[in-house]
């Protein structure tokens, strides 16, 4: 755990460009007895005390609440979003050893999504809390957009004001099951796709599917199909499409083959495809 720590504090280092990051100018920012009431409200929801209370103040302002451009949350969100990138790929990195980049990518692409930030927003009650100009603070509801990237802009607060491990603690916890979740519900993870990888790199061959049969009546049918490398064929697999039974075969030839070996993934993708297949 030691040596991860260190190799992350290096490549923050290294992305940044230096070793510590200091906090931005907040000197002219004024938190009134109002501010801090909102403010501490807001700290009680995050979970985490500020040290510099007026790093917390930027981090809601939207530009049209901000008394000068510098005074928004748009430097803090520019950061912000930087930050919860690399601790999501980070923390999908070891959680998940045996995805390749590709589907990494894409549950990241989810993750770090501003409807997703803009959810995490709305179930911390953000739209209480930001500070927005006349015109804005009269809409019902808030944008997303605003909720979104404050949240952002709060990741960076926190990192500024506590470290990266205050960030992280606070992005994994609003996050962490979400993660979870949709990952267990089936997040789109193309095993055709995988399958075509490992395939050319183990076979230097690409995979095709041969349709082997169907069954049942016309609105109910369903398709049989298996996956060919070469000369070696793969355990078949059935699906309420042709598209549908082609990942199941590949899931069972990446399973076959140790690339997967939780079965209960066929399952999952069975699921999520009779889902596709209802939209």
């Amino acid at each position: 755990m030691k040596s991860k720590k260190t190799f992350w504090d290096q490549f923050r280092g290294w992305f940044i460009g230096h070793k510590s990051v200091e906090s931005p100018d907040v000197d002219g920012i004024q938190v009134s007895e109002k501010d801090l009431v909102k403010l501490a409200a807001c700290e009680k929801t995050l979970g985490y005390r500020f040290k510099d209370a007026k790093l917390l103040k930027v981090a809601l302002t939207h530009t049209s609440g901000a008394s000068y451009r510098l005074a928004s949350n748009e430097r803090l969100e520019f950061l912000g979003d930087a930050i919860l990138g690399q601790i999501i790929s980070e923390w999908l990195f070891c959680e998940f050893p045996r995805y390749l980049e590709g589907e990494l990518t894409r549950i990241k692409s989810v993750i770090v999504s501003r409807k997703t930030c803009a959810n995490v927003a709305e179930n911390l009650k953000l739209q209480e809390m930001v500070i927005v100009g006349k015109g804005i603070d009269t809409q019902d509801p808030i944008p997303r957009s605003i909720l979104s990237n404050a949240f952002e802009s709060i990741v960076a607060a926190l990192y500024l004001d506590g470290g990266y491990e205050a960030a992280q603690a606070f992005v994994l916890n609003c996050l962490k099951e979400d993660m979870l979740a949709m990952v267990a519900e089936g997040l789109p993870i193309n095993y055709k796709s995988l399958f075509q990888q490992v395939s050319q790199r183990e076979f230097k061959l690409t995979p095709v599917y041969k349709l082997i049969g169907e069954r049942g009546p016309d609105h109910q049918k369903e398709f049989h199909v298996c996956a060919v490398v070469g000369d070696s064929k793969f355990e078949s697999g059935w699906g309420n499409s042709k598209k549908e039974a082609e990942q199941v075969a590949a899931l069972n030839a990446l399973m076959s083959l140790g690339e997967i070996d939780d079965e209960s993934m066929l399952s999952v993708h069975q699921t999520l495809n009779d889902r596709k297949e209802m939209q």
